[in-house]
């Protein structure tokens, strides 16, 4: 089946790595790389293969931390293989289960977070996505219920669960490395030279995704967030983050209840927005008169806005303005929508840059990585500025040097 059914997908290193641990007999196969190894889809090419040619009906789940993670991960990437193959008869779209016709092999796709279905099954084939942001007992729950082969694959952010119990070196497991060279098959030149870039400008970055090596958790600027299905009743406010070349534009929704910020990514768009095409899609998201609170360096933007009819707001800006608004956000506890994939991604990698003095002393300095720094700056306009402008203050900020505070 293999000759056959590979010779109209384009494969990279990455898929062969993991097809020979299929093909090879080995129970588990542990995958830690970087970003563009083609982790995720040279897994779901792989799956395609097996289930649709399967001598015998057999069942796969492909699971993550939560079903919008798994619909703009795993989900989209197997979608995108099927492409005209796909059969609308076979793909149950409330349950996330498709049947392959010609071997009546199925495949569906279950989030960690619904626990009574991942571990109530049984199952021949399991796919773990990101596994470092599966817990412990729901991956064992769910290796134990599955006959014949899991894979698990990861970026190493920092090291969890699979390093210190060492599962990958049991007999019959296989551990992989991949990095971007990997896929050179499937990379534009451009993304190479992105990844390079970051090796001075963000070693801990370089690391995990250009090098695929375990992150230091040393400078994280955000705890872990807590994931919710939708924000509660209260007063919304939003944060609202330019666009620039390749940086995206994001809109964050909030809600503070308490010591609780809850938030959401409304939009998050790397298309090169203009301000009339952010206008529209505030528009079309229901953003009302809610108030606005953008990049504070962008004055004839928010003007712009304002004159589309939006609320915008002033945002505090001048100096210690970053290291005030880190600090309001941090006073809260984090609360990201379990759609806001992006969001939570950047938290979790959103880290102050270690330099090193001319003597050889490293530092973690005041800078900020900045791939990830577009949705936390959103928020942090909104909750600096609304707690400020827009509502009560929960903690002085009169010795925020070099900041002009409107009372």
């Amino acid at each position: 089946m293999e000759t056959a059914a590979k010779k109209d997908m384009i494969l990279t290193s990455t898929f062969e790595k993991v097809y020979d641990a299929w093909h090879s007999g080995k129970r588990r196969v542990f995958i830690e790389g970087g970003t563009w190894a083609s982790k995720t889809y040279s897994i779901m090419q792989l799956l395609k293969l097996i289930l649709e040619n399967y001598r015998e009906p057999i069942l796969c789940t492909v699971t993550s931390e939560s079903m919008p993670h798994l619909k703009r991960g795993a989900m989209r990437d197997w979608l995108k293989i099927m492409g005209d193959e796909l059969i609308e008869s076979c793909w149950n779209r409330s349950d996330f289960i498709y049947t392959f016709p010609k071997s009546g092999c199925k495949l569906e796709f279950v989030s960690s977070d619904q626990p009574f279905k991942l571990k109530g099954g049984r199952r021949e084939i399991l796919f773990c996505n990101e596994i470092n942001h599966i817990d412990r007992d729901s991956y064992r729950q769910a290796d134990m219920r599955t006959r014949l082969f899991t894979i698990c694959d990861w970026n190493p952010e920092s090291e969890f669960w699979y390093h210190d119990e060492g599962v990958g070196n049991e007999t019959g497991n296989e551990y992989l490395h991949v990095v971007y060279q990997d896929a050179l098959e499937v990379i534009p030149q451009v993304q190479i030279d992105n990844i390079e870039s970051y090796r001075d400008k963000d070693p801990n970055w370089y690391r995990v995704y250009a090098l695929g090596l375990p992150g230091e958790l040393a400078g994280k600027v955000h705890p872990e967030p807590i994931q919710v299905d939708k924000l509660p009743d209260g007063d919304v406010f939003y944060g609202l983050d330019y666009g620039f070349a390749s940086d995206p534009t994001v809109l964050i929704r909030n809600v503070i209840v308490g010591e609780n910020l809850y938030s959401h990514e409304v939009f998050s768009d790397d298309s090169g927005l203009t301000n009339e095409d952010i206008g529209r899609l505030m528009t079309l998201n229901k953003v009302g008169y809610a108030p606005i609170y953008p990049d504070p360096n962008e004055p004839k933007s928010a003007e712009e806005l304002r004159r589309l009819g939006f609320n915008v707001d002033e945002t505090v800006k001048g100096p210690g303005s970053v290291e005030y608004g880190i600090k309001m956000v941090n006073q809260y506890y984090q609360h990201w929508t379990k759609e806001s994939v992006r969001s939570i991604k950047a938290q979790r990698n959103y880290r102050y840059i270690k330099k090193r003095e001319s003597t050889g002393r490293e530092y973690l300095s005041k800078d900020t990585t900045h791939q990830w720094s577009h949705w936390m700056d959103a928020r942090r306009y909104a909750v600096a500025s609304h707690n400020v402008y827009g509502g009560e203050l929960p903690s002085p900020v009169s010795n925020v040097t070099g900041m002009a505070v409107r009372r």
